[in-house]
């Protein structure tokens, strides 16, 4: 009876890795938002009343949304209950918990500490208190991580600047960049051509969400005004040869986010996604969730996608992976390390 129960057993976990053969392989994420990925647990916890059917209502998308504003409409339940040092502690702790499932074994996790003021937390209070259950995460789960602060494109100059300075004064933490983020198309960039300048002269490390709601022109005006050394998405760029050509010329990384593409209509289907035309160009670029809860996804599931739809196999995660490595914000010593990692691994 031992034996057969032994026997079932291995046969289920052999089933489980043949279902995702890219479960078990170390990856790393870049772009990957903090009030976007509360599991159904971690909103249980801080949130006793809700229901499964309710949870999967409003905090997971739909396959199809309107746009990029449609769909992060669902990270509003996410940060109203982000609002306390606990929550966030509790909050970080779950993200981390979900990489280490997914054999995450680097991650840039970012998040605008603004949006979480409204029971009176300060920004340094709030940025103090994810850095803090980061070093937890790390240490807990194995699993080394940075820390991307997010301006959005709604806001004010000062605003943004404010952000800025965060990631100035939490030099030498776990916070290690600067983003722009939310409704590209709504709003334009001139609120935030001043925080960039601040962060690029203090030599803070920039990212730029560009290229998702709106196309080629965007990465364009984002590359010229903020100088970031990545976009995220940036999957319009294949709308423009001339653009492919800058970024592989200048080593700018895209961070693609395949499943969020169609549910935000950058592409209708997973299949006209451009994925594929921006991997063979040459351009640098890796794969990521963006939003693990609103998405409903992990690394290994939109591995496994590719793999179905565009037949990727290891080698082009291999690459990917290494490309996000050289292009993270993380000390040298840790890109050795999750370097060394991935190639024994693949």
């Amino acid at each position: 009876m031992k034996h057969l129960l032994i026997i079932i057993l291995m046969c289920t976990v052999n089933k489980a890795f043949t279902q995702n053969p890219f479960a078990k392989l170390p990856k790393v994420e870049l772009h990957l938002h903090l009030d976007c990925s509360l599991s159904y647990e971690c909103v249980k916890q801080l949130k006793p009343t809700i229901t499964e059917e309710e949870y999967n209502e409003s905090f997971i998308a739909p396959p199809k949304c309107t746009d990029l504003a449609d769909y992060i409409t669902r990270a509003i339940k996410g940060f109203e209950l982000m609002q306390t040092k606990e929550q966030l502690r509790i909050v970080t702790l779950d993200l981390f918990k979900q990489l280490k499932e997914d054999n995450v074994v680097y991650a840039e996790i970012r998040f605008a500490p603004l949006q979480h003021t409204m029971k009176g937390l300060m920004p340094t209070e709030i940025v103090a208190t994810v850095n803090d259950a980061t070093e937890e995460g790390i240490k807990k789960y194995g699993i080394e991580a940075g820390i991307i602060l997010c301006t959005l494109r709604h806001y004010s100059e000062a605003q943004s600047m404010e952000t800025a300075e965060l990631v100035k004064k939490f030099k030498g933490t776990h916070v290690v960049g600067f983003d722009i983020a939310a409704d590209e198309a709504g709003f334009p960039i001139n609120n935030h051509i001043k925080a960039f300048e601040f962060a690029n002269q203090h030599k803070i490390p920039c990212t730029a969400h560009a290229g998702e709601a709106k196309g080629a022109e965007s990465v364009w005006e984002t590359l010229k005004f903020f100088k970031p050394k990545r976009i995220g998405h940036g999957v319009r760029s294949a709308e423009d040869i001339n653009l492919l050509n800058y970024l592989r010329k200048n080593e700018i990384h895209l961070e693609i986010c395949p499943t969020s593409n169609v549910q935000t209509n950058v592409v209708d289907k997973i299949e006209n996604h451009p994925i594929e035309k921006i991997y063979n160009h040459g351009v640098s670029m890796s794969v990521n969730t963006d939003a693990r809860t609103i998405s409903n996804v992990t690394l290994s599931s939109e591995y496994q996608l590719l793999n179905q739809k565009f037949k990727w196999d290891v080698a082009h995660f291999k690459k990917c992976n290494l490309a996000a490595v050289k292009h993270s914000f993380c000390s040298e010593a840790v890109k050795k390390k999750i370097s060394l990692l991935i190639n024994s691994s693949y």
